[in-house]
Order: structure tokens, then C-alpha cells, then sequence
């Protein structure tokens, strides 16, 4: 006699940490997160660009440090007490990443993200993972290796060209 097993895999919540930018929320994969320190705590030396704050040691590690707020503003803003780093284990290297401030962590099951209203595989934003939505709240949830992996003049020839 054969016996067919009904049973399904649990679906798993997902964990993503949420934070500010420029008033809108986001969120990375929680598994990509080594770290979080405040902008001030973090030793910082050589020199600042637009996007790269410079670089920065933190547990004996030396890593560049991408200003998001710059990134994803286009105008520099500068460090407030509540300036964030999130420091981030990506599959190529680790990186401080600076945000407005960090909120928290969210739990989501993969039903609760939906895709991004008018984004396509062509519109050149794979980096989006989708809008997560839980509680009223709304993340816009971002695959950091990706996003961190597009090249600055490929962004900026493709703008130039549309």
C-alpha cells in the first residue's frame, strides 16, 4: 500500500532590514548585513568623492563607504546624529553603505512582495527586487549585490542615450 504525503514546505519569512532615504523606505536581504555603526563611530581617512565617502575601518577591516543619500538624491547631505553605515557582506567584497538612519528589521513572506508599479526586466533596475508591504508600511526592497555591482559610467551612458 501506497501512502501520498500531503504535507507542503512551510513557507519561510524572509528578513530584510529597513532604513531611510530621503524619506522613503527600504530594505536589504538581512543575510548581506555584517554590521551597523553610526557615521561618527566609524575612523574614516583618504578622500571623499560624490558617491564614495572615502574609505573606513571598522573591526580591523578597511572598506569603501557609498553614500547612498547621494546616490540615490544626486546632492550631497551631510552627516546627522541619526547618519547610519550598514555594513554589508556582498558576494565580491565588504562595504559601508550610509543611509539616512536604519529603522529596523521587517519579516515578510514572499507573498507580501509584489512588483514595482511599471518596472520591466529592460527598464535597467534588476536591482529591485519589489514593494514589500506589511502593516501599512511600504519598502522598497533592493538586491544590494546587484545594485552595488552596476558600474557608475553604464548608469550614466544609458542615461545619456535615453
Amino acid at each position: 500500500m501506497h501512502t501520498i504525503s500531503t504535507q507542503t514546505a512551510p513557507i519561510v519569512k524572509m528578513e530584510f532590514l529597513s532604513f531611510q532615504l530621503a524619506g522613503m523606505e527600504y530594505g536589504v536581504d538581512c543575510r548581506k548585513v555584517k554590521e551597523l555603526r553610526t557615521f561618527q563611530s566609524l575612523e574614516r581617512f583618504a578622500s571623499e568623492g560624490a558617491i564614495v565617502k572615502g574609505v573606513a575601518v571598522s573591526r580591523g577591516v578597511i572598506m569603501p563607504l557609498v553614500d547612498m543619500r547621494v546616490a540615490f538624491n544626486e546632492r550631497a547631505a551631510s552627516p546627522g546624529p541619526l547618519t547610519d553605515v550598514i555594513i554589508l557582506q556582498l558576494s565580491s567584497c565588504v562595504m559601508g553603505m550610509v543611509v539616512d538612519g536604519v529603522t529596523d528589521v521587517v519579516r515578510m513572506y514572499p507573498d507580501q512582495i509584489t512588483p514595482i508599479p511599471g518596472m520591466t526586466r529592460d527598464s535597467g533596475c534588476d536591482y529591485l527586487m519589489g514593494l514589500g508591504e506589511i502593516d501599512g508600511r511600504r519598502l522598497i526592497l533592493v538586491d544590494i549585490d546587484k545594485l552595488m555591482s552596476i558600474r557608475r559610467e553604464t548608469v550614466a551612458g544609458a542615461q545619456k542615450a535615453a
